[in-house]
Formats: structure tokens, C-alpha cells, sequence
């Protein structure tokens, strides 16, 4: 009967004004402003209502600031924001899972209690290789999960020799993403303060190296492994694992995802330990999908502000900081001229919107203005949502009866099956070029949250890589937009036979895309590339890795801090404990 349809749902999708998804989406979310109405000063302004946003405004009010979220579009969350783009499916436009969120975070601000539901994944994911079959069999894949006895079984079909050693592999890992977690939940040390000042500010500087006490301690005898996979390729930690290329190249895709960067680069074994060093549910590394989209972790982390006291508004477009006689922030000014004053100012835009479009010119100095434009927001990502009316039937895997299979639940890794793949994917882009093989991470969170689509359909998340911010040092267009869709789905076809015909609805959002609409500069999911030069001391500057601006009462609470990118919380969460801090001792 839905196919019926089919040709409505896509004039209706076409035809769907601005004004009319807005209207929809805040019925469907509930992501409204505060029903106060905006007060004239307050103790903190936050500007931007992305999660690290929410998740400052929450502690900052919970120790008894007074505090306001300023979000620019009609709909909270920033890059963690559920949308009803097509009548009846709502997609996690931008981010899509759920695993690095703090778990002190989740407990203090009783996030559960607030509506957040995760949905956890068995398995984590599913690679199916293009090749043919074996007297008639499908073609082969790899499955990997939380059974290690499963793994290896899976692992076991490429090599004998990788699925004796993936359990080992496994519990290094773990050892070492494990050792960061006291950084994260901390400022960086406080190198200025410890070389620097009174005996009493060298004291106070000297709390801050405990995290790096702790995190020396639990890597212990590793640290040398430690150095080695922060600064090494990732191929060259995954070589001297194994020697099946699924394998390799099925690992290596979490060492890229999200950067600008080959497997065959440094730096890229700290983007795969990032990606590993959160837990779900107290399952370690564990990705899932949040009930109604990823909205719905903002939407819980507003609800708790606001149960403090937290005042929270959309459609409120910061223009400007406000600064006074004496150089320090004292405000903002909205694009309509409101003015909200406030003793500290949080910014959770990124470092480039915060210094160069929202700061008065003249505030900074030339040379901090210079290192701002330095900062690498390089992107290679186009996320691309899609609404089908039936489920991908895949070759090496067949689900003819169109019911949901363990794989259509995880992670879908396609062009994946060697690393070769993978590298030329990433030479395509260097040159100027999407990549004529795309990179793709397919998600179906439909198949375990039914509140996303109509009854027999579905949502599906196209995380693809590489594609530059410009092509052959041209803007995009929307014929290269629509070109390039055309061809991650037709890669789709071949493993899926099938799922052009199933697509109703399609959002293609290029790296301009991400900039323009979730304020993400360059198009980078992470407010800036997580590369060694960026990350801790010089995250986003080796001058700017506490939080605090060169201008007092300026702080940056987002993802361009440490420790970066992610749906995590410890940037907003830090920087509140930061202002709080001054604010007490002013």
C-alpha cells in the first residue's frame, strides 16, 4: 500500500518549504525555545545550542549561574539534531550515533531520566565484499561485534593467523583508549602557569598535571605503544597485526572517518583510538543509536538545563560579542539588535566563527588572528540521508522477505574490502575530486527505533568520504551534489541490488553544506581536523588550550577544544568548570 504513495511522498518532499520542516520539525521534536522570555543580562550567555552548549549550560546553571543558550537555528542540538526532512521520516541529519558521551555526564544530569533511550547494535558491523561467489555461494563478508568467539569465526574465513590474534589486538586497544579517559575529563596542563607567576598560580598549575599523573600510570609499560599508535599510520599498527586486507581495511576505516587522511598517514592511529575510547551501556567501544534520532540526546541535555533553571532560546542569531571599555566580553548582540548582557560569554561555534565573524575587529591581535587562520578545518565528508520504502537486500548476505537482519543493524561498510580502496578514494579528493569510489559508512536506525519512518520503511545514514570543500577549485553545484549521490548509489546497487528503486527522499549534504547549515567551518564534523598538531596543548592553539580567550570573560566550550570532536560533553563540561572557577574568583 506504501508504494502507492511513493510518487506523493516524493512531491511532497520537493515540494516542502523551508517554513513547513521548520513547523514540522519542532512539533515532531518538542525542541522549543523556553517559554520565558529572554531577560535583558543573565550571568553566562552560551552562543550556539549544540550539545557541548547544552552540556555548559547545564553546569553552569546547576552552580548557581545564571545562564541563557543562544541557538541561531529553529531547532536545538547543532550537529546532534533530529529532522523531519520528508513527511513521516525523521533522520539524525548530521551526527549519527551515540558512544563517546561522558558517563559522568550521563549520571549527573540524569540524561536518562530526561528521555534519552539508546538502542545498543549486535553486531557493530557488517562488510560485504564485491567478488563472486564460490560455486553459487554469495559473495564473502566480514561481521564484527561484541562476541570475540564470533569475531574470530568471521575473521577465520581471510585468515587463520588475524583471528587468533584480534582478541589480543582487542584488549590493547582497550588498555590504551582506556588511559585517556582521565584526560578527558580535564583542561590540559597548565604550562604557562606552572613556568610562570606567583608561588601561589604555580600551586594552583600544579593541580592540573594530575589527569597526566593518572594517565601515566594507567598506560604504565605501554606508553611507548601509546606514542607510537598517536603518531603512527594506521596501517602500520594494523600490519603488524594482521595480514587479511577486510580486516585491515574494515579497522583502518575508523582511523579515517571523519579526517582528511589516508590510512597510510600519520596521525591516523589516534583517530581510530578516539573512535574506540567510548563505551555504551558499559560495553566498551559500543556504538547506538538514540530513540528518535540524535536530537534526542540534546533534546535530554536541555531538559536537564532547563530543570536547573537554564533558559534556552532558538531562532536567536548571535551577531556579535559585546566588548567593553576594559576589553573584556560583556555580552552579545543579536543580528536584530537585542542586546543580552552577561558577566562571561561561552562560545560553542568554532574557534574560526567564534574569533573571525563574531568578535569585534581590532579586539585581537594581528599574530592570534594569524594562528586563527591557520587552524585546519579541512573536511572530507558528504553526508547523504535517505528514505527508502524497503530494506537493502545485499549480495553476500541475502534478506529476500524484506524483514530486518542482524547486519541491517550495525555499521555497513562498502568499498571497504581493501585498503587500496580506501587510499585511492583519498587520492581522488587530494586532487581536487569526490572520490570516483567512495568511502561509505551506511546505517539503518529504523530497523531497531520504528519512530523514524512509516510502518515498512526506513531511514538510512550515507556517511561518505572523500570529497573536498571545493571541486577542481570550483563552488559546488547542485548538479555535483546530485552527481555525486548518483554514483555512491549506484556502488550501493552493486552490493545491493535494488536500493535505487527504494529511495523516496534523498538530503545531500557536501562539505559547504555542513558549514552553511550546522556551522561547522569547512564542513568538519569535528570543529577541526584531530590531527597531532591540534589535539591537547594546541587544541585549538597552543595558546588557546584552556578554554579562555585573550579576551576575559571570553571562553570556548566546543568541539574545536580538547579533547575534540565527537558527541561527547567534555568541552562543555570543562569550560563550565573553567568559568565557574573565575567567576569565583573575581
Amino acid at each position: 500500500m506504501w508504494k502507492s504513495f511513493k510518487p506523493l511522498l516524493a512531491m511532497a518532499a520537493a515540494t516542502l518549504t523551508d517554513r513547513g520542516r521548520r513547523a514540522v520539525t519542532l512539533l515532531r521534536t518538542g525542541f522549543r525555545s523556553s517559554h520565558t522570555t529572554i531577560k535583558p543580562s543573565y550571568d553566562a550567555v552560551i552562543i550556539g545550542g549544540g550539545h557541548n552548549g547544552l552540556v555548559a549550560a547545564a553546569y553552569l546553571q546547576k552552580g548557581g549561574v545564571k545562564t541563557a543558550v543562544l541557538e541561531r537555528r529553529h531547532v536545538l542540538g547543532g550537529a546532534a539534531v533530529s529532522e523531519e526532512l520528508f513527511p513521516g521520516f525523521r533522520f539524525s541529519r548530521c551526527s549519527y550515533l551515540l558512544s563517546l558521551l561522558r558517563p559522568h555526564i550521563y549520571k549527573d544530569l540524569e540524561l536518562k531520566k530526561h528521555g534519552l533511550k539508546v538502542y545498543m547494535r549486535n553486531p557493530h558491523s557488517f562488510t560485504p565484499l564485491l567478488e563472486d561467489g564460490v560455486k553459487g555461494a554469495p559473495p564473502r563478508s566480514l561481521t564484527l561485534g561484541p562476541d570475540l568467539i564470533k569475531n574470530q569465526n568471521e575473521i577465520s574465513k581471510f585468515s587463520q593467523k588475524d583471528a587468533k590474534a584480534y582478541p589480543e589486538f582487542v584488549a590493547h586497544l582497550e588498555t590504551l583508549a582506556g588511559a585517556i579517559h582521565p584526560l578527558l575529563d580535564a583542561p590540559p596542563v597548565d604550562i604557562p602557569g606552572l613556568t610562570a607567576g606567583s608561588l601561589r598560580k604555580r600551586l594552583a598549575a600544579a593541580a592540573t598535571l594530575m589527569p597526566l599523573v593518572k594517565f601515566g600510570l594507567k598506560l604504565g609499560r605501554n606508553f611507548t605503544d601509546f606514542y607510537e599508535i598517536t603518531a603512527a599510520p594506521i596501517m602500520k599498527i594494523l600490519t603488524q597485526w594482521f595480514e587479511s586486507e577486510p580486516l585491515k581495511a574494515t579497522l583502518a576505516t575508523d582511523g579515517v572517518i571523519g579526517a582528511m587522511t589516508s590510512p597510510n598517514n600519520p596521525g591516523s592511529g589516534y583517530v581510530l583510538l578516539h573512535h574506540v575510547m567510548g563505551e555504551l551501556e558499559k560495553e566498551k567501544g559500543a556504538w547506538g543509536y538514540v530513540e528518535g534520532g540524535m536530537g534526542g540526546v540534546s533534546q535530554a541535555i536541555a531538559k536537564a538545563a532547563r530543570s536547573y533553571g537554564a533558559d534556552i532560546f532558538t531562532e536567536k542569531d548571535v551577531g556579535q560579542i559585546i566588548i567593553g571599555s576594559d576589553g573584556a566580553a560583556k555580552g552579545v548582540a543579536l543580528k536584530d539588535g537585542t542586546e543580552i548582557h552577561s558577566k562571561v560569554v561561552l562560545s560553542n561555534a568554532t574557534p574560526y566563527v567564534t574569533f573571525k565573524n563574531l568578535t569585534p575587529q581590532g579586539a585581537l591581535s594581528p599574530k592570534f588572528m594569524k594562528a586563527v587562520d591557520q587552524i585546519d578545518y579541512t573536511s572530507p565528508v558528504t553526508k547523504i540521508n535517505v528514505a527508502i520504502d524497503k530494506l537493502p537486500n545485499f549480495l553476500a548476505f541475502p534478506t529476500p522477505d524484506d524483514k530486518p537482519a542482524p547486519l541491517h543493524q550495525c555499521s555497513i561498510h562498502l568499498n571497504c574490502e581493501s585498503v587500496d580502496v580506501l587510499e585511492t578514494a583519498y587520492k581522488d579528493a587530494v586532487n581536487g575530486r569526490p572520490s570516483a569510489r567512495p568511502m561509505m559508512e551506511m546505517t539503518i536506525p529504523s530497523v531497531l527505533d520504528p519512530t523514524l519512518a512509516p510502518p515498512g520503511c526506513h531511514v538510512v545514514s550515507l556517511f561518505t568520504q572523500f570529497t573536498p570543500y571545493h571541486i577542481e577549485g570550483q563552488e559546488w553545484t547542485e548538479q555535483d551534489r546530485e552527481a555525486f549521490a548518483d554514483n555512491v548509489f549506484d556502488w550501493v546497487e552493486q552490493y545491493a541490488p535494488g536500493f535505487k528503486k527504494s529511495v523516496v527522499g534523498r538530503d545531500v549534504l557536501s562539505p559547504p553544506d555542513l558549514e552553511r547549515i550546522f556551522g561547522l567551518t569547512g564542513g568538519n564534523i569535528f570543529h577541526g581536523s584531530m590531527s597531532l598538531d591540534q589535539l591537547y596543548l594546541a587544541r585549538p592553539l597552543p595558546s588557546l588550550s584552556d578554554y579562555c580567550s585573550p579576551i576575559k570573560g571570553l571562553y570556548l566550550c566546543g568541539s574545536g577544544c580538547h579533547p575534540g570532536g565527537g558527541v561527547m560533553g567534555s568541552p562543555g563540561w570543562n569550560a563550565a568548570l573553567m568559568a565557574i572557577s573565575d567567576l569565583k574568583s573575581r
